[in-house]
């Protein structure tokens, strides 16, 4: 019952007609009242879709409807009859006598099992008002966004028959990034990634569940050789019940991934480096949502797996250089290279000699200087790192003169390294050193992409002539997002702001709300969070350069329409309680 303190005396009861809609002070809350049916209804005066004033609308047998874009209520409830609109709050009233009063504090608890309830439906109808204005509100009750994050990867997983798609991977890169935003940039970020889920589920099945095998005879070993054996001949069914079996009998993280990533690189650089990406981001979310839901995420990647294109069989593997072959023949002999580094300490030098071997134009010399970083003591992981760096120079120095398609090739080589490196912190392995093999080809493949190669910024006098001064380095950043084709331009503004010694994090902040406000495609979302995390780990010099390398790709891919950053606004704007329909004196008029 509400708090008998609350009430608030606001109309006379022999003021009210039938029928009529009158709108009311109640404690700064604007309040329409309606006499219906012997009774006397409260809601809020604001329009839940809009902002427009209720209290301006139409009354129909016991239906109030707003005028602006028709939304109607149940003035009995507050329920809308139209989803994309949302409910309006509805307010406890008191009759004593003549007088009328209303409890406006009420019915403010349960907001978080409200909003969570108006996400799922936003999601299940495409409705990115409504997903935004659920972003927000959950926000404001301080729901931590690994709640929508869930919400976001579990719908997602449940809804789409193909599986793992790229909504899930935006929705789980931003997820990786949200510390590293402004406040307001994080639930920019959630809303984008929960949009993107949201599209492409809206018009495809739902996935087809299925179950462990009934037994627990089998071995983690021998669920490994099977999921793998079903990948090999697209078998998606045979995988997932595979991997659910494995689940079932207790499998950790590291062995689940380890099983996945075999089967991922039984064959070359699948789907042009998706493939593998996707399988990171499926265990990713998990450090989001549980380890607990891996039953619902991880079967989402067995056909993402067992559809996947294999590059040996694509011409340009083959001739002119027989790369398949010759990689066939290191692979043979990696448990012998591996076991000759053991011991063996890696050092600084020895990974500027790796980077170098990786950018050289002869796939032979690739080779032998990844053997030789095996022999000399390196680790998976320190392959990885390498060859995620060498990646980010491809993209540093990509030129302008290439077509704007040919971004995507560098990307995915980037995008596709990262995530072996990920993987590789999570469960080494020989099997995935083969991945680093595959990935060494993509990037000699991208060679011609730095043919001739763009200037690195600290090669470039330009740089030099750029103020010093944090603030003008940033606003002088995000200008170059506003006009297209300023890609060398953004890259001179990041690495002279980090070469003067600024706060990364400002840096990151600014790059993510520069990504955040465009109508970004994944590809953009994958390469700043990859960049990101990247630059975490490597020393100084490297990180300047990685983190050039997302500011360029960024810049490339702006400016955009922005229409979603614009229905992310109004949604801000109505959770303020501004009325979208009033008149601004205040506008400019041209």
């Amino acid at each position: 019952m509400p708090n008998a303190a609350h009430w608030t005396p606001c109309a006379r009861l022999s003021e009210l007609r039938e029928g009529e809609l009158h709108a009311v002070n109640v404690e700064g809350t604007s309040v329409v009242l309606i006499r219906s049916e012997d009774a006397v209804r409260a809601l809020d005066n604001r329009c839940p879709h809009m902002g427009y004033p209720l209290s301006e609308g139409t009354f129909q047998h016991g239906i109030l409807i707003c005028d602006w874009h028709h939304a109607r209520f149940d003035v009995a409830s507050g329920c809308t009859f139209d989803p994309w609109a949302d409910d309006v709050a509805s307010y406890p009233v008191q009759i004593v006598g003549d007088t009328v009063s209303v409890d406006a504090h009420a019915n403010g608890s349960h907001v978080v099992e409200h909003w969570t309830r108006r996400l799922r439906e936003g999601l299940e109808q495409n409705l990115g008002l409504i997903i935004a204005k659920a972003v927000i509100a959950l926000d404001a009750n301080h729901a931590p966004g690994s709640h929508a994050v869930q919400i976001g990867a579990l719908y997602g997983a449940q809804g789409r028959r193909a599986g793992w798609g790229p909504g899930l991977t935006i929705l789980t890169a931003m997820a990786n990034v949200l510390p590293r935003l402004a406040p307001a940039d994080a639930n920019l970020a959630l809303y984008q990634g929960l949009v993107h889920v949201s599209r492409e589920t809206s018009s495809s099945a739902p996935r087809v569940v299925l179950m462990p095998l009934e037994t627990d005879e089998h071995s983690i070993e021998r669920l490994k050789e099977w999921f793998r054996y079903f990948i090999d001949v697209r078998n998606p069914d045979g995988a997932e019940r595979a991997i659910l079996t494995a689940l079932a009998q207790g499998a950790t993280i590291a062995e689940a991934c380890d099983m996945m990533v075999c089967a991922a690189t039984d064959h070359f650089y699948r789907d042009g480096g998706h493939a593998l990406d996707f399988v990171n981001k499926g265990f990713e979310v998990l450090d989001h949502v549980g380890w607990e839901r891996a039953t619902d995420i991880l079967p989402t990647l067995a056909g993402v797996l067992a559809r996947s294109s294999r590059s040996e069989e694509q011409n340009r593997w083959r001739s002119p250089h027989d790369l398949s072959g010759m990689l066939y023949a290191e692979f043979s002999k990696l448990p012998e290279i591996i076991a000759s580094g053991e011991g063996k300490t890696w050092t600084a030098d020895a990974g500027e000699r790796l980077t170098t071997a990786l950018l050289d134009d002869d796939p032979s010399v690739i080779v032998k200087g990844l053997r030789d970083a095996l022999t000399n003591g390196a680790d998976v992981v320190d392959v990885t790192q390498s060859l995620a760096y060498a990646a980010a120079l491809r993209i540093a120095r990509f030129h302008v003169k290439n077509e704007y398609g040919d971004w995507l090739s560098v990307l995915h080589t980037y995008t596709y390294a990262n995530a072996l490196h990920q993987c590789a912190r999570r469960s080494p392995s020989t099997e995935l050193l083969r991945g680093v093999f595959h990935g060494a080809m993509a990037v000699w493949f991208d060679r011609w992409f730095n043919k001739p190669a763009a200037r690195l910024p600290q090669n470039r006098r330009d740089t030099q002539a750029l103020p010093s001064d944090a603030d003008a380095l940033l606003d002088g950043l995000l200008a170059t997002f506003d006009t297209q084709g300023l890609v060398d331009e953004a890259g001179m503004h990041v690495y002279r702001y980090l070469s003067l010694g600024h706060p990364r994090e400002r840096l990151i902040e600014t790059l993510g709300h520069a990504l955040v406000r465009e109508d970004a495609d994944f590809h953009d979302f994958q390469m700043f969070e990859a960049a990101v995390r990247q630059a975490n780990e490597l020393d100084e010099e490297r990180a300047r350069l990685t983190l050039v390398a997302a500011g360029r790709y960024l810049a490339a891919h702006a400016p955009t329409a922005r229409a979603l950053r614009q229905t992310a606004t109004l949604a801000l704007r109505l959770h303020r309680g501004e009325n979208l329909s009033a008149d601004d004196p205040d506008e400019a008029v041209v």
